[in-house]
């Protein structure tokens, strides 16, 4: 889009179906804002797309080295294994996870072979959305006040993280709880929890997807905001880069928020 001067362009960001980053050119000088992303092409969202630019706002929300994430495919057999150990026992499996992106990524990761894929009335809303945009889900069944979990033995349920250990889970009757996020790396965030188990997986760049996207987009000025804002950003400038911290009044997925919900 061309408004005044200013030629506007969305560009894929791999963070949700429908995430993008922002380039902004003016007289030739070209701005990128990244929004969240990731880089990894989960199967679901339209994949990252490096954009050269002079200047780069980037996210930091998993701006540490301890943060690096493992192959899809692997965090994906370890869901399915649990999973399956859950029905063996005659065990509800409970899937904490936000509703929109990481619940459809997570999703097509299941395997369906094992069981019944129950939804949260939060979760199935965002399914249903997506599936009319043309997004193909694997089939799910909507876990309201109407559904008896008798009949579907050996289940998954799939819920946003507040919903799990309330009234509306434990009809369910004997059950396994995990957490799937990029904050199950962190040790005390799995304490607080109080989950059976933890999967790390995020919809946002580790500390090695941060950086190659940095670098592909061969800016020089790095402006790094949300996360662990001063560390990436003295990392960067130590490394060549023209780097600062953009302090905002917004929050981004933070360890404290996500460890409360």
């Amino acid at each position: 889009r061309q408004i005044g001067g200013a030629q506007v362009s969305f560009h894929p960001a791999g963070h949700v179906p429908g995430s993008a980053q922002i380039r902004v050119e003016v007289d030739g000088e070209v701005w990128v804002a990244s929004g969240d992303y990731k880089v990894v092409d989960d199967g679901l969202s339209d994949p990252f797309e490096p954009v050269r630019c002079h200047h780069f706002i980037t996210e930091s929300t998993f701006g540490l080295p301890v943060f690096r994430w493992a192959e899809q495919a692997a965090v994906a057999a370890e869901i399915n294994a649990w999973w399956a150990g859950c029905a063996a026992q005659g065990k509800t499996a409970f899937l904490g996870a936000y509703a929109l992106g990481k619940a459809q990524r997570l999703l097509s990761m299941l395997d369906p072979d094992i069981g019944p894929i129950l939804t949260h009335t939060a979760t199935e809303n965002t399914n249903r959305v997506m599936r009319d945009q043309g997004i193909t889900l694997p089939d799910t069944i909507l876990a309201d006040a109407d559904l008896n979990p008798k009949d579907h033995r050996g289940a998954i349920v799939l819920a946003p993280p507040g919903a799990l250990g309330s009234a509306w889970s434990k009809k369910f009757g004997p059950q396994e709880t995990a957490f799937a996020s990029g904050w199950m790396a962190v040790r005390g965030v799995r304490r607080r929890r109080a989950g059976d188990r933890g999967f790390i997986i995020s919809d946002h760049a580790d500390w090695d997807g941060l950086l190659s996207a940095i670098k592909a987009t061969e800016a020089e000025n790095i402006y790094v905001t949300h996360g662990y804002t001063d560390v990436f950003s003295r990392f960067l400038a130590d490394s060549g880069w023209q780097a600062q911290v953009v302090p905002t009044q917004f929050e981004g997925e933070t360890l404290d928020k996500d460890a409360s919900e």
